[in-house]
């Protein structure tokens, strides 16, 4: 069965799609409102797409509502890197590293 969606223009031009999502009521059960857990779904999209690397920190933390610096704050919380170096990046950043401090210091 597909998703019920339905669009909702919020004052300030953002627009909502809505959807109806299937939960087990046992949710309920653990002391989440549906709000709550409205909240979580919204959430957990939006860290999927910033870690896939589909949307900056900037927009995410747009869409959550929050400052970045908050945003940050929440990866950290969710155990998710803010940044995530392949071996070679992080191996160049200390490289930079390096030679910047020997500069430093000459």
């Amino acid at each position: 069965m597909k998703p019920k969606k339905e669009s909702i223009h919020e004052p300030g031009g953002e627009y909502h799609a809505g959807f109806q999502v299937q939960l087990p009521s046992s949710l309920l059960q653990l002391g989440l409102s549906k709000d709550d857990i409205q909240g979580r779904i919204v959430e957990w999209v939006v860290l999927l797409l910033f870690t896939e690397g589909r949307i900056s920190s900037g927009k995410a933390a747009r869409l959550l509502n929050i400052n970045r610096l908050d945003f940050i704050a929440l990866l950290k919380t969710r155990g998710i890197a803010y940044i995530n170096y392949s071996p070679e990046e992080l191996a160049e950043e200390i490289e930079t590293a390096k030679h910047l401090t020997l500069r430093a210091e000459s």
